[in-house]
C-alpha cells in the first residue's frame, strides 16, 4: 500500500486524530531486532519501514509524545495498518512449497537492510531456505558444518552442555546470524544451536559464498563486512569477560 493510499484509508476511519499527528510532527524511535535504537524518525518514515517488514508487531516503538515505549501494533496510528496486514496474512497460500522469503525478511539482517528488491531476489538464488520446528538442534558442538546461518524468523538458543548442565550463551532472533567461521575454515561447531520456536533460517554454505563472491560481488561485500563488524564484537566481549575474570581471580573475588 502506498503512503498516500494508507493516510487516506487511515484518515476516513480516524479523522482528528491523524491530522493532529501530523501537524504536531510526532516523532518515533525503534528498538530494531539488532538491540540498535534508530530514530527519531516521523510518522512517513515509520510506515514505510512497516510496509518493507523492518519493523514488525511486536517491535517496541518510543513515543515520544507520550513518553513511553509499546509495541508497534499497540500503538493507534499503527493498528489499522497491523489489521490490514493480519487479513492478507490470514489468506491461504497460494501453493505449498518453500517457504515464502520476502525482501522485507531479508532486510531484517541488518547487512542487506540497503539492498534493493531486485538485488535480494539474486542474493536468495544462493540461499538454502529452512523451515526449522521447534526444539529442532541445527547444529552440534563438535561436530563440522561448512555453513552460516540467517534467522529470518522466530528465536534460537546457543548452548554448551556443561556437566549435563545447559549453559545458554545467547538468544537469537530476527536479524541475526550465527555460524560465520564455518565459512571461512570449516571447522567443528563451538556449541549447540536449537530453536526455541518455529524459525526460518537462510543457510549460506561455503560453497554458494564463494559462487557468490565470484559471480556477484557487490552482493558479498556488505556481507563480509557484516560478518568481520560481527566477529570484531564478540572478540572484543569476549576480551572483557576475560580481562574481568583475571581482575575477580587476582582480587580473590572482592
Amino acid at each position: 500500500m502506498e503512503w498516500r493510499g494508507f493516510r487516506l484509508s487511515f484518515l476516513a476511519e480516524y479523522g482528528q486524530t491523524w491530522r493532529e499527528m501530523e501537524s504536531d510532527s510526532v516523532q518515533y524511535n525503534i528498538w530494531a531486532a539488532d538491540n540498535v535504537v534508530y530514530g527519531p524518525v516521523e510518522l512517513p518514515t515509520l510506515v514505510a519501514w512497516i510496509q518493507d517488514e523492518r519493523v514488525l508487531a511486536d517491535t517496541w516503538i518510543f513515543d515520544a509524545q507520550h513518553d513511553c515505549w509499546r509495541k508497534a501494533a499497540q500503538l493507534p496510528e499503527l493498528q489499522f495498518f497491523f489489521q490490514k496486514k493480519s487479513a492478507a496474512a490470514a489468506q491461504p497460500p497460494a501453493q505449498a512449497g518453500r517457504p515464502k522469503i520476502t525482501p522485507g525478511m531479508l532486510r531484517r539482517v541488518k547487512a542487506l537492510a540497503e539492498m534493493t528488491d531486485s538485488q535480494l531476489e539474486r542474493f536468495l538464488d544462493f540461499m538454502e531456505p529452512q523451515d526449522v520446528r521447534q526444539w529442532v538442534q541445527i547444529v552440534k558442538q563438535g561436530e563440522t558444518d561448512d555453513g552460516m546461518y540467517l534467522v529470518l524468523e522466530g528465536e534460537l538458543r546457543v548452548r554448551l552442555m556443561i556437566g549435563d548442565k545447559e549453559t545458554i550463551l545467547a538468544t537469537l532472533g530476527p536479524g541475526e546470524c550465527f555460524g560465520e567461521m564455518a565459512l571461512f575454515d570449516r571447522g567443528p561447531r563451538s556449541a549447540d544451536v536449537l530453536a526455541n520456536k518455529d524459525s526460518l533460517l537462510l543457510k549460506v554454505s561455503s560453497e554458494a559464498f564463494d559462487k557468490l563472491r565470484t559471480e556477484a560481488p557487490e552482493l558479498a561485500a556488505p556481507m563480509l563486512h557484516a560478518i568481520a563488524r560481527t566477529l570484531a564484537g564478540r572478540i572484543r566481549a569476549d576480551n572483557k569477560r576475560i580481562k574481568d575474570s583475571v581482575i575477580f581471580a587476582r582480587t580473590g573475588g572482592y
